[in-house]
């Protein structure tokens, strides 16, 4: 191995032990999503990741941030929540990266974020619908009557499956992503000489 390869491998091993600590301070967003939909920041460190080191790299730290995630506090969601974190942060990251890679500007930074947010709000949707919820359901045995009576409460047009995910996921993971996307903005250039040596 190299010293660019140790040096990258380090830098990866920093962001992932980073966002497992972010990830410890999450917060419900009642106002618009179910208590059980937690909001958190790690995926600035990862987001930093891809824009640094490209999305690959990002992809390793977004998975050694859940395994370290995992091995210290376990899961209550049968494996459910920590996949549904990996991949959300996967669809902000991953495009966010490559189009970051192709021109290194404050510009295309913003632009990858806006797309980033875009695909992660759109594969919360279909993830959730899909596969998500129906893994809750099925596998960890949340009654689906109670997981859609949660967004009833916020929002009692809420009825089914599909108005709970068009609406409290949806604005749960727009919220997320902008609020991940500022923060990173407002963070990487301050850090970014760290990254780069």
């Amino acid at each position: 191995m190299n010293k660019l390869d140790i040096k990258t491998i380090a830098k990866i091993a920093i962001l992932a032990a980073i966002s497992v600590v972010i990830m410890m301070i999450s917060f419900p967003l009642p106002s618009i999503a179910p208590t059980f939909y937690k909001m958190d920041f790690s995926e600035v460190a990862v987001l930093i990741g891809t824009f640094a080191l490209g999305p690959v790299s990002a992809i390793i730290i977004e998975a050694l941030k859940i395994l370290l995630n995992l091995l210290m506090n376990g899961t209550n969601t049968a494996f459910i929540g920590e996949l549904a974190n990996f991949l959300m942060g996967c669809a902000l990251v991953i495009p966010a990266g490559i189009i970051y890679q192709k021109n290194k500007t404050r510009k295309s930074a913003i632009t990858g974020i806006v797309v980033g947010v875009l695909c992660m709000v759109i594969a919360g949707d279909l993830l959730n619908y899909f596969l998500l919820i129906p893994a809750y359901v099925n596998i960890a045995h949340f009654p689906l009557e109670a997981i859609i009576a949660a967004g009833t409460k916020i929002f009692p047009f809420i009825k089914n499956t599909l108005s709970l995910v068009l609406v409290c996921v949806t604005l749960f993971n727009l919220t997320k992503g902008i609020a991940v996307g500022i923060v990173t903005l407002l963070l990487y250039k301050r850090v970014s000489p760290l990254l780069h040596k």
